[in-house]
């Protein structure tokens, strides 16, 4: 009986606080092991902890905050450090930021998404910008999670992630 490797997805944003924590969460969520999402910022504010509400949208939706927490993408370029298979950017000042070198050139991909920790408004307002902005993850995430098991290979990866980016 073989062993199927997950496949490592990192979502990067600017400071880790609110998209790639959605996605981190929802992917882990839904990937049922066949996945293993991590998250992480280029540049995280000191201390920088997850959108109080980031985690509650995501607790609402049934997805487990457990475990997340703000770190920097340099975590993920040391040798010890998990090898990613797929590397999403899920805000454009992320996307035009000169990333560090990934060990094993992992496939890569941009999703944007307006970042819902800017919205203005009443608390309910700034919780539906997060909710909206789950729901829009969660679309492309689906069709993440149901490509075939069999034969999904590095350009494969790339090429269906930047397809999935245009839905």
């Amino acid at each position: 009986m073989s062993t199927v490797k997950s496949i490592n997805v990192l979502f990067l944003c600017t400071h880790n606080s609110a998209r790639s924590i959605l996605a981190e969460a929802t992917l882990n969520h839904l990937g049922k092991g066949r996945f293993k999402a991590f998250s992480a910022g280029s540049n995280p504010r000191e201390n920088q902890q997850p959108n109080p509400l980031a985690l509650k949208i995501l607790e609402k939706a049934g997805i487990s905050t457990e475990g997340l927490r703000s770190k920097s993408w340099d975590e993920f370029g040391k040798l010890d450090a998990p090898h990613m298979d797929l590397v999403i950017t899920v805000c454009d000042n992320a996307a035009g930021e000169v990333c560090p070198y990934w060990p094993g050139q992992p496939a890569t991909a941009h999703w944007g998404y307006a970042d819902p920790s800017e919205t203005s408004g009443t608390d309910d307002q700034k919780l539906e910008a997060f909710r909206q902005t789950l729901h829009a993850i969660r679309r492309r995430l689906d069709l993440l999670v149901n490509l075939p098991a069999a034969g999904v290979d590095k350009l494969m990866l790339q090429t269906k992630a930047r397809d999935i980016a245009k839905s």
